[in-house]
Order: C-alpha cells, then sequence, then structure tokens
C-alpha cells in the first residue's frame, strides 16, 4: 500500500511544466500496457491477465506478466478467444496484490495502449475499489495514433490487421505480453511516421490524434522549429506579408493547435494560405501581449480582429470651453480645455455613454451656441423637462454652471453622483414592470460605469510614471507611464523592447488612441497578478484610492434545487 501511495503522490501532485511535455520523445519513457478480461465492463468484470513492457528510445526496459484471478468464471467465449482457462487463474493473486508490482513498474512513464481507454479503465476501476487514488500518468492511444497516420494503407486499424500488414516483428495472439509487445513496435513504427509532421515531443505526440486528421496536416512541418517558450507568432503567405498576429505562452503548443480540429471557416482559409511561420521570443507572456498590440498596430494583419480597430476609437467630450457646456462625440481630443473621457471602443459607444448621462444630467442637447436674444420657444427636449435650454434664455450661466460642475464631479471623483440616480430609475422602472426600459437604463449605467472604470486604470497607470515591478517565477518589468519599456525573464537576460509609438512620453491630456490596446493590456496583467507582483520602485501611486464602481451586469437566474 505504501508503494502505490508514494506512487500516485508523485505522479498526481507534480505539476507538470512545458519543458517536462516537450521532453525529446527519444527520451520518454513509454509503458506500453495490455490487460485480458472476463468481458468489456469494468464494473461488472474482471481481470484476467496483465502484461506490460517498458520502452525508451526504441530500447526494451523490462517486461511485466502475471495472469490474475479474476474472483469470478470466465465465460467460455473468453478462454476460446484468449486461451486462458479457469485452472489457470485459480493459483493467480488477486488484483489487488498485482497492482503494486505494476504501478511500481508503470512509475511516472506515459501509458500506452491499443485502445487504450479499455484498459485504463479496468485499472481505474481496480484502483477505485481497492480505495487508491486514479492513476495520473498521461496516455496514448495506438489506435487514434493508426487512425491518423497510416489509416490510408490498411482496411482497418485492429492491431491483428496493423500488424500484419506493417510486418511488425510481434504479432498479437490475445495474450497480454504478446498483445503489449506488438503495441510497442507499432508505436516505434508511428512515432517514426509522426516525425514528418513535426511531432519531436511528448506535448506533440499528445496532441496528435486530433491534428493529424486535419486537411492542412502537412504544415505541421512549419511549426518544427518553434520553441515551447513565451512569445509572438507570425502567419505568413507566399509573398511574405504577415497575415495573422498572435501571442502565446507556448509557441509551439499554440501554433499547432490550429491544427486541432479548429473548424472555423477564418482558421481554415489562414492555414491554406500560411506558408511560413515566424516567431519572436520573449521574456514573458505579458511582453508578448504587448508585442503583439504593437505589432498587430503597425502591420494591421487581414485576419486579426482584436486590436485592429484602435483608429475608430472615439471620444465623448464636455465642452468646459464654452458658456454653456453640452456633451460631444468626437474622434481625436484637442488642447481646447474640454474633458475628454475615453478612448471609447466606437462613437456608438461613446453615444450610449452621452445617453446615461443625459439620463440623470439636464445638460443642453442642441449644438449650437447661445445667441444674444433668446429663441421664441425651447427646443423639444427642455420642453419636455429632459434638460435644460440656455438658448431660450431660461437658465442663468451661473444654475448652468452649477449642473455642469457636478457632472465633472461624477465623471472625475464622486461616480455616484451619476450611477446612484440611474441605478434609482432602473429600479422605479422594474417596480412598475417596465422591464425593458429598465434594460435600457441599465445597458446605459453598464456602458458609463465601464468607461469610467477603463478612464480611472489607464489614468492611473500614465500618473504613475516610472515603475519597476518583480514578477517571482517569471521576470520583471520597467513601465513608463504604464507602457513596457524593459522586461527580463527569471534567467535575469533583459528584453529592450521595440521603439514606443509616438506621444508615449506625454501624460498631459486624454489617452491616445494608439496606445489604449497597450495600456489596457498592461492594466488586466496588473490586475490579475497584483497578488504575485514585488514592487521595487513606482514614482507615484499605483493603488486605486477611489471607491470601487459597480459594473451592472446582467445575472444569471439561481439554478431551482428544488
Amino acid at each position: 500500500m505504501r508503494v502505490v501511495e508514494h506512487l500516485f503522490a508523485y505522479s498526481a501532485g507534480v505539476q507538470r511544466s512545458f519543458d517536462d511535455l516537450g521532453t525529446p520523445l527519444a527520451d520518454v519513457t513509454f509503458c506500453v500496457l495490455d490487460l485480458e478480461t472476463t468481458g468489456t465492463s469494468p464494473d461488472a468484470c474482471g481481470i484476467t491477465e496483465i502484461g506490460a513492457v517498458k520502452v525508451r528510445g526504441g530500447e526494451c526496459l523490462g517486461t511485466f506478466q502475471t495472469l490474475v484471478n479474476p474472483g469470478a468464471l470466465i465465460p467460455p467465449a473468453i478462454t476460446v478467444l484468449t486461451g486462458i482457462t479457469q485452472a489457470m487463474v485459480l493459483p493467480a493473486p488477486r488484483i489487488e496484490a498485482v497492482l503494486p508490482s505494476l504501478l511500481e513498474f508503470a512509475g511516472d512513464s506515459v501509458v500506452v495502449g491499443h485502445n487504450v481507454r479499455f484498459d485504463l479503465g479496468f485499472l481505474r476501476a481496480a484502483l477505485d475499489r481497492g480505495g487508491w487514488a486514479p492513476l495520473a500518468n498521461p496516455a496514448v492511444d495506438t489506435c487514434s495514433l493508426a487512425r491518423r497516420l497510416v489509416r490510408d494503407e490498411v482496411p482497418n486499424c485492429r492491431l491483428g490487421t496493423l500488424a500484419d500488414r506493417l510486418r511488425l516483428p510481434h504479432r498479437p495472439s490475445h495474450r497480454a505480453l504478446d498483445d503489449a509487445l506488438a503495441t510497442a513496435d507499432l508505436l516505434h513504427l508511428l512515432l517514426e511516421r509522426a516525425a514528418g509532421l513535426g511531432v519531436l515531443g511528448l506535448d506533440d505526440l499528445l496532441a496528435l490524434p486530433t491534428i493529424g486528421g486535419h486537411p492542412q496536416a502537412a504544415k505541421l512541418r512549419l511549426t518544427a522549429r518553434l520553441p515551447r517558450r513565451p512569445g509572438v507568432y507570425q502567419f505568413r503567405d507566399r509573398r511574405g506579408e504577415v497575415l495573422y498576429v498572435g501571442k502565446a505562452t507556448n509557441l509551439r503548443q499554440r501554433v499547432r493547435s490550429y491544427f486541432s480540429g479548429d473548424e472555423r471557416r477564418k482558421v481554415a482559409q489562414l492555414l491554406r494560405e500560411t506558408e511560413r511561420v515566424d516567431h519572436v521570443v520573449c521574456a514573458h507572456p505579458l511582453e508578448a501581449a504587448v508585442l503583439e498590440v504593437r505589432l498587430i498596430h503597425r502591420l494591421r494583419p487581414r485576419f486579426n480582429r482584436q486590436a485592429k480597430t484602435w483608429d475608430r476609437y472615439a471620444y465623448l467630450k464636455l465642452t468646459l470651453g464654452e458658456a454653456f457646456p453640452r456633451l460631444s462625440v468626437v474622434r481625436s481630443p484637442r488642447d481646447d480645455g474640454g474633458l475628454y473621457l475615453g478612448p471609447l471602443a466606437s462613437a456608438a459607444q461613446a453615444r450610449l455613454v452621452a445617453d446615461a448621462i443625459h439620463t440623470v444630467t439636464p445638460l443642453r442637447r442642441c449644438t449650437g451656441r447661445p445667441g444674444r436674444s433668446p429663441r421664441r420657444a425651447p427646443c423639444a427636449a427642455a420642453q419636455l423637462g429632459a434638460c435644460l435650454c440656455p438658448c431660450a434664455g431660461g437658465v442663468s450661466p451661473s444654475e448652468y454652471g452649477g449642473v455642469v460642475e457636478r457632472l465633472v464631479t461624477g465623471l472625475t471623483t464622486d461616480p455616484e453622483l451619476l450611477l446612484a440616480p440611474l441605478r434609482e430609475r432602473m429600479g422605479t422602472l422594474a417596480g412598475s414592470e417596465r422591464y425593458e426600459e429598465a434594460a435600457d437604463v441599465r445597458d446605459r449605467a453598464a456602458a458609463l460605469a465601464g468607461a469610467l472604470r477603463r478612464q480611472r486604470r489607464l489614468d492611473g497607470l500614465r500618473a504613475a510614471g516610472r515603475v519597476v515591478l518583480d514578477w517571482p517565477g517569471r521576470g520583471g518589468v520597467e513601465l513608463q507611464h504604464g507602457l513596457l519599456v524593459r522586461s527580463w525573464g527569471p534567467d535575469g537576460q533583459v528584453t529592450v523592447t521595440p521603439e514606443l509609438p509616438g506621444g508615449a512620453a506625454a501624460i498631459d491630456g486624454p489617452v491616445p488612441r494608439e496606445l489604449a490596446d497597450e495600456l489596457a493590456v498592461i492594466a488586466a496583467w496588473l490586475d490579475a497578478e497584483a497578488g504575485t507582483l514585488a514592487l521595487r520602485h513606482a514614482d507615484g501611486a499605483l493603488a486605486d484610492t477611489l471607491p470601487r464602481l459597480p459594473s451592472f451586469a446582467t445575472r444569471r437566474p439561481a439554478a431551482d434545487t428544488t
């Protein structure tokens, strides 16, 4: 029992790293397993024989074979198939006595079988009945590999057929060790075939059953030189044009995943046009995420969607330079004394935020300047009581200035001045069963809260100045006004980032559109990793001292447990 507990503690408790999974196949130890049983159900049937062979680098390291007393009668059909009789298993040990030796033999090797799910199902059922932890070893199914690699050469992928057609040295006989030896021969042949698809590491092999059948599987060779490190990859066509830019924590694994049955039409078209995959190794995932944004901005790849629309970002402007300020949606900020909120994802999003403000603040809606002579009648919105109308002369500059001052405070330091009335209005409408109107108010409030949250986060990053952070186990970064200027990996090797976009040093005024995406990436990383980072230096404060902003996100109804 102690031996088994020790083995499972090792295999289940140790988290495999990318380097472990990327072990060259020549250095991986495989335990090829085969079981003979009294039937097909792990819960109702028992094991009659176990055979295993341990191999590494094409060399046999040892074999394991034993009959097992299933504790039940062996059906005649099974005896005819395997040749194992009741008399043969009667003096054999029970499975409880065999498991410690088998698991010690297998150790932490990769378990291999032909239709391995069948064998593992019986093995796991036996472990469960004995009160042991489930088997945690990685598993490889030679049947699934054969379907991907040699299906066109054989009428079916049964072990006997494959051994005959592929002329394997050992032939299966429905006895456990013979079948395990034949499966080991098949594994070595399939590994040779898989090498032509760039399957060189354990992670490649584990992913191959979902990759090998892909119509563009021949292009897996393009990934052969990709490292298992963080970085950015670029798919290029025959002319060298960049089709797509992406980031990865593990470059090799991520690029090969595109061949794992992703049926999205754009992915299929991307792979058809790809003739080359370039990459840049980065110190850690954050540097990869930042470099991805910069390359997408500069190259504008055809197949990228995110981070490519920054030039369509918009701002919501409060025209403080006028006697009677109003809200306006603009594409670019100016040094005109206005208060800008943004950049926002689109002009439509900016108008939704403006609607939220107009719902609770009686700013004028007209776009003209109030003249010296008042209009004969207020505008339609003013007549409905939705806003003030300076054009009609019914409001003084001081009275209107109080409204503007309250709005500025709500947008900068006390958002509850705007959000609380929206929340109250939403509750009133819902209480009157005017649910569609309540949902509209909720959407406006969510847009306003989201814009304020983003503004606060990005402005805080820029105001922090120079910031140096250690990322234990990953390396560290140096930020300048929220932008990445230097990073280093766990080995301390420093990476100098590409030249920053123009205007990066300026921190006065609204966030420039071209920098918003990178600042958002940095902000999201800081929020996600706040508990692991160590601050070495900061010119200003990184922490937000203002109250947390609500999200106004819709909540799913609780599940009915009755």
